[in-house]
């Protein structure tokens, strides 16, 4: 999923999603969403974070106008004390033949009390059942804290992002799991456009859909995005027994 807008000439932060359906994955998915983003970043005394995904899909007769008043409530819950950024946007373009996703949430915390915090306030409860729930038919969620973290907590305006959601096999071994997360967090060295990379386990299955590995790559901006795409990386993601 990737998102890349300009605002009253401001670039605003973006996101770009890569779904294997299974592991070893065997394809890949891409989808563009145009975000109405804000941005905020808060310095952290501790070097956790907790990053949270929401993927929405609109009703096929949902209002224009209710779906921008639902995105632009999404983006107002980051002025909330538990959040460390958040930006929310609707797709632009969709090349999955899996997915139908129409919008996205991405938003960070300190901690997973934090998260917990958040989605129990007056005023998300508010915006979701006011906003959301009316106005979309289904819903996905991934919830993870990176095993490791460097870098601003806030995604830079401008910036470009690749999410990717990895469904493993049944049954692995910890030694399996462990050797996936490593693949994924080693992508980083293998390419200088990333600016942030972090990668761990969904910890929040109940709306995940099966998928439990994620992943978020941080580039400055859409081009360096699609220089890498250009070089059919995504090939790199296909993972072997």
């Amino acid at each position: 999923m990737m998102l890349g807008v300009k605002t009253s000439g401001t670039a605003l932060a973006c996101s770009h999603f890569l779904s294997p359906r299974a592991f070893p994955p065997t394809a890949v998915t891409l989808r563009h969403l145009n975000p109405y983003c804000s941005y905020r970043s808060i310095k952290m005394s501790a070097e956790q974070i907790v990053e949270h995904v929401v993927l929405f899909k609109a009703k096929p007769d949902a209002d224009p106008s209710k779906l921008t008043a639902m995105v632009n409530n999404l983006n107002s819950l980051t002025s909330l004390n538990q959040v460390v950024h958040l930006s929310s946007g609707p797709l632009i373009r969709d090349r999955s033949s899996s997915f139908s996703f129409t919008h996205l949430l991405h938003s960070r915390y300190k901690t997973k009390s934090d998260l917990a915090d958040y989605s129990a306030h007056p005023d998300h409860v508010s915006v979701v059942k006011q906003y959301v729930l009316p106005m979309v038919d289904d819903i996905m969620a991934v919830d993870w804290v990176p095993i490791e973290f460097s870098g601003p907590t806030g995604v830079p305006p401008g910036s470009a992002m690749r999410l990717t959601f990895l469904k493993l096999k049944e049954n692995l071994g910890e030694n399996e799991k462990s050797q996936v997360l490593s693949a994924v967090g080693g992508i980083k060295e293998k390419f200088s456009g990333i600016e942030q990379l972090t990668v761990g386990e969904n910890f929040s299955p109940g709306r995940a859909k099966g998928f439990s590995i994620a992943s978020i790559a941080v580039f400055k901006g859409v081009d360096e995005l699609e220089a890498l795409e250009s070089q059919k990386v995504s090939e790199l993601w296909i993972m072997r027994n």
